[in-house]
């Protein structure tokens, strides 16, 4: 306690030594454009000791070497933690005063020098980027979380190189950036683990993770390719890990031929971590993935294989597409995640036989980018920042799932070999560098007659979607006009250039026919005189962004099966009351006759959503769901077909002889003929179960408990035994115990949690939950990585149908006018389901 006083009374005079420095919180774009015109060579030394106690803190010591242009301004060092957090400093060996003031720590310019500058420093690093576990711990920086495990120069455009020494408990393995350099002793129960320097990184990309992990070294065409992982399910570790190496080495020949950029790196290495708060992350030399998304079993569906393809494949993307080439600054953080999303994509088609490039295409991407655009709520591709503190909220699916379609439409525009030539300038012109939007926009411009500056504007710079609308004149059994009418679907004249199929429905064949949309009115003069259809499909091939016109027939082509069920839900979500009901019937009619696998996982995700969004307990009973889906599951011969209609069965299941069906399944683990489950599916069943107060439901997840083997998963369904507890009082406990943030520390395993409590058979007794997930929003904010915001306001609000709820929501935000506006943003995005459910459960509604 003496220690911390004296220090703050030191800072207390030498902060007002700094009159030119910003002492803002977090790092001001302002701050970050000064320190990159001056500083340059940066090399960070760092060693951190792990201690074997998880309670103890892990100390660090730095050694900062950097080029100083400028050494008349003060320098401002990013670090947010508590005074007395930093010791010993020194600055080109001479003792400096410890002043950490607003997060910074701040160097005086009489210790400067123009030229070669060295910081030295020991310090107490933060818990939170640690992700500290008893067994294993993994760092985690982005977007500017590195400020918070040591002082740095915590932003994109100061790319560094870094040099690692680890301390870690005995047993212990550790991966990072750089090579594993040697092996040395430590302390009593401890050694160390030291590295060879990283390639030139920004400091969200460093990266090390240790613990009790096994490791798998392959040899492959680009070198030694090395995997940590804590899976103990023998079978699938045999059945993935070569899949693994495979996939990952697949899409490093892909990303070489279509960039013409050798593998940037030295190193390629990958681990997977439990409950891993992403899919993954890009660190060159030790990327992350969540674990259950890459060891998969023989159960495995197409989708479940398509989404470990595509994760392992986007994060081998950014080796080029965010590494190599970095964003200037977080606003342009989606010009990274949509190059690869859309890398991924081609990657998936070049590399996965039999796949079907249009329908994966399409159902990744477009109906998790309407979900977003559709709100009150959405936001643009490319969004302001002021200070990077706030670049968490930049992440979403408008900038995973609406930027890849937009980026479809360019290349399709410009064409595919002009648009390849102009990124493939572009990765030239700025490796190893950092680059903005415009900077690649300016590039593009040289390989197309386009306007890029137009198209950008409503494309990347504005929100929402065109509704598109049709004029067709058939007098005399033939088109005289066909015409198409565009219009924002806010009300206003924009318009998006953009290009998609019509599909024409005759009895014996159908036509498809390309429509270039540049304009608010289209004709298609290369209709006229045609035979008149029988229907026609808009955006047949998926390749185009809006809300189009339904078409009800059933088509034998799966990318146009797929494109006419999101037109139809998308135009139900815009109708009124009665029509949920009849979307809901007319959907599981079909679910017998579809056999390709994606779209029956579509169509089946539709059921889901619309029989617990938007309708109601009437409607559910009268549209015989339980009872036509496990018919059609007696239809369906392919095994992943019949395990998707069999986990959605239980996922709507209510009636008796359901819950007895799903409890002999899960009693015995003899689930029906042809389908295979997993230990994960067997636990889902437990819970579900627990949710709907099956009859000894208590025993049934004690038993679950019982059978998983895995420690990781152990710990995981311990932690969620509260939130499936048939005791009000139980979950109420652990719901307001969320409120603190050492509650929340496992972001994975409180959204399960929030699923369960707020599950739509239990909304009438959790809906008072909802004031006090809104007022801990903030809090949620400051303290949560960068998806939790946005995943906690939807798993808390997205179940609700009720006034009250919507009312609640509205309330709230009412309460607030001056509310951070990207977190009002994601609240809108999340209650987007209780808003439409006023309209389409309410006639008379009148929407706000």
């Amino acid at each position: 306690m003496k220690l911390t006083v004296a220090l703050l009374l030191l800072t207390l005079p030498v902060a007002g030594a700094f009159p030119a420095a910003a002492q803002e919180p977090g790092v001001s774009s302002d701050l970050a454009e000064q320190r990159a015109h001056i500083l340059r060579d940066i090399h960070y030394r760092l060693t951190f000791h792990i201690p074997v106690a998880l309670g103890e803190p892990v100390r660090g010591e730095e050694d900062i070497d950097f080029d100083n242009l400028d050494s008349h301004l003060p320098l401002e060092l990013d670090f947010r933690a508590p005074a007395g957090a930093v010791s010993g400093l020194t600055v080109n060996g001479e003792a400096a005063p410890i002043a950490l003031v607003a997060e910074h720590l701040l160097i005086a310019p009489a210790s400067m020098r123009n030229g070669p500058n060295r910081i030295h420093l020991s310090f107490v690093a933060g818990n939170r980027p640690l992700n500290r576990n008893k067994e294993y711990l993994y760092t985690l920086l982005v977007p500017d979380r590195a400020r918070e495990l040591f002082p740095c120069f915590d932003q994109p455009d100061l790319k560094g190189v870094f040099t690692l020494t680890l301390e870690v408990p005995l047993g212990w393995k550790a991966i990072a950036n750089g090579r594993a350099a040697g092996v040395g002793p430590g302390g009593a129960a401890t050694k160390t683990v030291s590295f060879a320097p990283s390639d030139t990184i920004p400091t969200y990309l460093f990266a090390f993770a240790a613990g009790l992990f096994s490791d798998s070294v392959r040899m492959t065409a680009h070198g030694p390719m090395e995997a940590f992982y804590r899976e103990t399910d023998t079978t699938k570790i045999r059945v993935s890990l070569d899949s693994l190496f495979r996939i990952q080495d697949q899409a490093l020949t892909f990303l070489e031929g279509y960039t013409g950029i050798p593998f940037p790196f030295r190193k390629f290495g990958f681990v997977a971590i439990p409950d891993f708060q992403f899919g993954g992350m890009e660190h060159p030399g030790a990327i992350q993935y969540k674990a259950s998304a890459l060891f998969l079993d023989g159960s495995a569906t197409q989708e479940q294989r398509n989404a470990r393809a595509n994760v392992l494949s986007h994060e081998t993307s950014h080796m080029w597409f965010g590494d190599l080439v970095t964003m200037r600054w977080f606003n342009d953080v989606w010009m990274k995640e949509v190059f690869a999303n859309f890398m991924a994509d081609k990657i998936a088609a070049a590399t996965q036989p039999g796949s079907n490039y249009n329908l994966k295409f399409l159902i990744d991407h477009v109906p998790a980018a309407y979900a977003v655009d559709r709100t009150e709520g959405s936001n643009p591709i490319r969004q302001t920042l002021d200070n990077l503190r706030d670049a968490g909220s930049m992440y979403g699916n408008i900038i995973y799932h609406k930027a890849p379609i937009m980026m479809r439409q360019l290349e399709l525009q410009m064409g595919a070999e002009p648009f390849r030539e102009g990124l493939r300038e572009y990765l030239r012109t700025y490796a190893y560098g950092n680059a903005a939007w415009p900077d690649l926009i300016r590039i593009l411009q040289k390989y197309t007659a386009m306007d890029l500056g137009a198209w950008d504007s409503v494309w990347v710079n504005e929100t929402g979607r065109p509704v598109v609308g049709v004029s067709c004149d058939t007098s005399g059994g033939v088109i005289r006009r066909l015409a198409l009418t565009q219009r924002g679907e806010d009300g206003s004249g924009r318009v998006w250039p953009q290009v998609f199929d019509l599909a024409l429905v005759y009895a014996d064949h159908v036509d498809t026919v390309m429509v270039d949309m540049q304009t608010a009115s289209t004709d298609v003069p290369q209709l006229v005189g045609r035979k008149a259809p029988r229907d026609i499909v808009f955006n047949a091939s998926g390749l185009g962004y809006g809300v189009f016109p339904v078409s009800t027939t059933w088509l034998s082509d799966p990318v146009m099966r797929a494109s006419a069920r999101i037109n139809r839900y998308e135009n139900m979500l815009d109708s009124g009351p009665g029509q949920p009901v009849m979307t809901l019937i007319s959907d599981l009619t079909e679910v017998a006759d579809e056999k390709e696998e994606l779209n029956l996982g579509l169509l089946l995700g539709q059921i889901g959503n619309i029989y617990w969004h938007f309708v109601d307990t009437g409607s559910r009973r009268g549209s015989n769901a339980e009872h036509i889906l496990w018919g059609a599951l007696g239809q369906q011969t392919a095994p992943a077909n019949r395990k998707l209609i069999f986990l959605a069965y239980a996922g709507i299941a209510q009636g008796r002889v359901a819950l007895d069906t799903i409890y002999r399944v899960w009693k015995t683990q003899q689930p029906p003929e042809g389908v295979h489950l997993s230990e994960d599916d067997y636990t889902n069943l437990a819970a579900g179960l627990a949710v709907r107060n099956y009859p000894g439901s208590a025993a049934i997840l004690a038993e679950q408990g019982r059978r998983i083997r895995n420690p990781d998963r152990q710990a995981r369904w311990k932690y969620l035994q509260p939130s499936l507890s048939g005791n009000q009082a139980v979950r109420d406990s652990f719901f307001f115990s969320l409120k603190y943030a050492k509650n929340r520390e496992k972001e994975a395993w409180v959204l399960s949690a929030l699923g369960y409590l707020h599950h739509p058979l239990r909304v009438a007794q959790s809906e008072k939950y909802l004031k006090y997930s809104l007022d801990w929003m903030e809090d949620i904010q400051r303290t949560g990585d960068v998806f939790f915001p946005q995943s906690w306001a939807a798993a808390n609000l997205g179940n609700y149908q009720s006034a009250s709820a919507a009312e609640t929501v509205r309330k709230f935000l009412a309460a607030h006018p001056n509310y951070n506006p990207q977190l009002k943003g994601k609240i809108l995005q999340a209650a987007d389901n209780v808003f439409r459910a006023q309209r389409l459960l309410h006639p008379g509604f009148a929407a706000r």
